[in-house]
């Protein structure tokens, strides 16, 4: 029997970029897994090489099954319910708990790779992201389901005779979110305002931060499926990681950034935040009173853990992270 790869999530924003990821290397023996209720999300696949594709439901009958025993060399875990303003706690730990323990028992009986996202909402509020249960303190029941898989990972960690790394995802943006709608990053969400009316909107301040200054650790998609890359070609490495550049910038950042590459585009020069403002490209609108006491005014990964490991690829920050999404963006639109 074929050994292949798995990655689930496959045709949704990060995981779609990982089955990219594995074609660049030569890899094409890939089971492609999701649940295309949302049937949009298949043009993230378009392009890409893969073994077969499974319904989510079918997937776990057969590894349930035994049908899948020893057919799998590793499986990239993406699969999961990331809007934090769901409100169904049963439909969020079936989704995302439940399913990746599932998952971690099939890896570890087969003694396969197992790779998986988690991520730094499982911080909270706090000021401090080191991978250390001291500094975790989840807000909302997305952020519970990825924190209480991680306590189940980090017991399994000590008797695994496999890899078992877990990535705490940042503040991702890149190609193939746009699925995502309202949960789509924010260079997504300025790209298509200023496309579509010239201008931009932010958050007035929070938390003690000026309009537009709170700040987050803002990862390219790139980066991300470069880390996952390393950590599958060094089977060796387990653990759970911060996946973030390891530097704060403000939603402000982000907006200049992004105006900015579509002015490029033009043959338009770049404007300074000040005068973004002073020519309202920028303008700032109420902080919705449903995020108040569940917003994360400030995050930025701690990434000694990641770098201990081996991985010194340099990450790219939001000039050139969103740069190059939008020429992205502007060629898809083009077409």
């Amino acid at each position: 029997m074929s050994s292949y790869y798995v990655v689930t999530g496959a045709a949704g924003f990060i995981g779609s970029n990982i089955v990219a990821g594995l074609n660049a290397k030569g890899i094409d023996n890939i089971i492609a897994v999701d649940n295309l209720s949302r049937g949009d999300k298949f043009k993230n696949l378009v392009g890409c090489e893969i073994a077969d594709y499974l319904d989510k439901k079918v997937f776990l009958e057969m590894i349930e099954g035994g049908e899948l025993d020893g057919a799998v060399e590793a499986v990239l875990h993406q699969g999961a319910c990331s809007d934090t303003m769901e409100q169904d706690g049963h439909y969020m730990m079936e989704n995302n708990y439940r399913y990746s323990l599932e998952l971690l028992r099939f890896c570890l009986e087969q003694e396969a790779q197992f790779l998986y996202a988690s991520s730094a909402s499982v911080y909270g509020g706090g000021a401090v992201f080191k991978e250390d249960k001291s500094c975790e303190a989840p807000l909302n029941v997305y952020a519970y389901s990825k924190y209480l898989f991680d306590q189940i990972v980090r017991r399994a960690l000590a008797e695994s005779g496999s890899q078992i790394a877990g990535f705490r995802y940042f503040n991702v943006y890149g190609p193939n979110e746009q699925h995502k709608g309202r949960m789509a990053s924010v260079a997504f969400h300025f790209f298509n305002q200023y496309r579509e009316n010239g201008k931009v909107r932010l958050f007035e301040g929070q938390d003690g931060y000026a309009n537009g200054e709170q700040r987050r650790d803002f990862v390219f998609v790139e980066d991300v499926v470069n880390v996952n890359l390393y950590f599958l070609d060094s089977p060796m490495l387990s653990g759970i990681y911060n996946l973030g550049t390891g530097r704060a910038q403000s939603f402000n950042d982000v907006a200049v950034a992004t105006i900015n590459a579509c002015r490029s585009a033009k043959g338009e020069a770049a404007l300074s935040l000040a005068e973004l403002q002073s020519q309202g490209l920028i303008e700032y609108i109420p902080f919705p009173d449903a995020l108040r006491g569940k917003y994360q005014s400030f995050t930025e990964a701690n990434v000694s853990l990641l770098r201990e490991a081996g991985y010194a690829a340099p990450f790219n920050d939001v000039t050139q992270g969103v740069g190059k999404y939008v020429a992205e963006l502007q060629r898809r639109a083009a077409t």
